[in-house]
């Protein structure tokens, strides 16, 4: 992968993780939302492959990153939340 991949792609897990973290009312740490922007982005491109989806450009991978981060945030809430 090149340099610019690789930042492309810490830009675009930042974002997302950002995003998810914005519509569930989280408060990560900048590296958090990296983390979470990066499975996010493997969660998001899984689904759109099922659905035979293909996300186009920059705005279409961090659309489909994001809504991958939203649900890794909602399982991980359900798992951790107390009985």
């Amino acid at each position: 992968m090149s340099g610019m991949g690789v930042f492309a792609a810490a830009v675009i897990g930042i974002l997302a993780g950002w995003i998810a973290d914005l519509i569930l009312a989280g408060r990560h740490s900048l590296f958090i939302k990296l983390l979470i922007g990066v499975i996010g982005s493997f969660i998001g491109a899984f689904v759109a492959s099922r659905v035979e989806l293909r996300p186009a450009g920059f705005l279409g991978e961090i659309v489909v990153s994001s809504v991958g981060a939203v649900l890794f945030l909602a399982v991980l809430g359900l798992i951790r939340r107390p009985a």
